[in-house]
This record gives C-alpha cells, structure tokens and sequence, in this order.
C-alpha cells in the first residue's frame, strides 16, 4: 500500500472512529430519554418523506409524539412537508455531504432544544443514498432501509452493504407494483439473501396499504423501549 493511500486509511478510520464515539453516547441518550430513534435510510426517489409524512400524522393522531430531523443537500422542503403532521420537524441541509454523521445529529438536537425525554419517536430520514450512509452510526436503535417497487428487485444484492447493515426493510410504493410488474417475491428473497431473518413490511403512503402493520409494529416497539 502506497503512502498516501495509507495516510487516506488512517484519516478515515480516524473520522469513523470519532463518529461511533459520538454515535454510542447518542445511543445512550435516547435509551436514557425512552425514545425509540430511527434512521431511514434509501436511494433518492424510495418514498422516505411519503411513508414519514403519513407515519408521523398517524402517530399524532394517536396521541404519540414523534419528532424527526430531515437530511437534504438542499432546501427545506421535506420539512415543511412533514411539519403539517404536528409533529416536531427540523431540516439538516448538508451541502456538499451525501450522508448525516453523528455529530450533525447531535449539533441539531441541540439546536432544536427538544428535551428528548417528552418524545416517544426520533426520525431521522437520511439523504437518499445508497453508499455512503451505510457507513455512519447516528446512535439509532433501528436501521429502516426504504426499496420502493419502481427501483427494480435486484437493488439488494447491487448494494449488499447498506442492505445488510439495517434492521427492517419497508417495500414502498406497493400501489405501482402491478404498474411496474415488479416480481414481489423475488424482492423480498434478495432482501432476505442479503440480510437473513430481516423484518419486512410491504406498504404504499398513497393508498395506506400495509400501513396498519407498519404502525402496529412502531407502537408495539416504543412500549417495548
């Protein structure tokens, strides 16, 4: 190994070094706090702001308070969508970065001042990325990869990294399926080829398909802690 390639390892060790640092210590303030934090993570376009949208509408209404923080290389428009749930919204515009690290979550939970410990839910939808997020920690409990049917079913086993780092999969976007002649079972084997024993909902914000399980599955974890 050369050098400078050597130097390049060390640095980027270095840099995920202090992020799980920073990650574990946020791990330990939700557990603390009893609020279930997750990070959605998907490729642009998945359906993450639509399923959020809906989510956090349907945790308001019942009565639950979920919050949630918004990764973007531009603009604030994911927010102010969401913020029309009630919930508590608040935008990370991360320029040139194509993925949130810990210490952005951290930075902009203090900024918000949101006492953690009024919250049942902590969202964090990440920038739509299928690479570089995989390699970053945010502290969260449960990692949710986004595959909408329009994406084709082969996508798992193309990106088999980010797929195999999460704890749940929600196949999005389920009322274009048929439109699409998407091959659902063959998706859900690749999801499970990269990722065995892997939760999967199947789900469309448009239609509230599926929608009953996913949220059946939230609430049943946030009474779990």
């Amino acid at each position: 190994m050369s050098t400078v390639s050597t130097r390049l390892l060390e640095i980027r060790t270095g840099v995920l070094s202090k992020n799980d640092q920073l990650a574990a210590r946020l791990r330990e303030r939700f557990q603390e706090a009893g609020v279930l934090a997750l990070n959605f993570v998907s490729s642009p376009g998945s359906g993450k702001t639509a399923l959020l949208e809906r989510t956090l509408t349907e945790l308001v209404r019942a009565g639950r308070r979920p919050a949630a923080l918004v990764g973007d290389l531009a603009t604030d428009n994911d927010a102010r969508r969401l913020e029309r749930s009630g919930a508590l919204v608040r935008q990370i515009q991360t320029r040139d970065m194509c993925h949130l690290e810990a210490e952005m979550i951290s930075a902009h939970l203090e900024a918000a001042g949101w006492n953690l410990a009024e919250l049942d839910y902590l969202f964090i939808e990440n920038v739509g990325n299928l690479v570089c997020p995989s390699g970053y920690d945010l502290g969260e409990q449960v990692r949710v990869v986004l595959l909408s049917v329009t994406e084709g079913e082969d996508k798992p086993v193309k990106y088999p990294v980010l797929f195999n780092s999460a704890d749940v999969a929600i196949i999005t976007k389920l009322d274009l399926a048929e439109a699409c002649g998407i091959d659902l079972a063959l998706m859900r084997r690749n999801i499970k080829e990269v990722r065995p024993g892997i939760t999967i909902f199947e789900t469309s914000a448009r239609t509230g398909a599926g929608m009953d399980v996913w949220m059946a599955w939230l609430m049943a974890r946030c009474v779990e802690g």
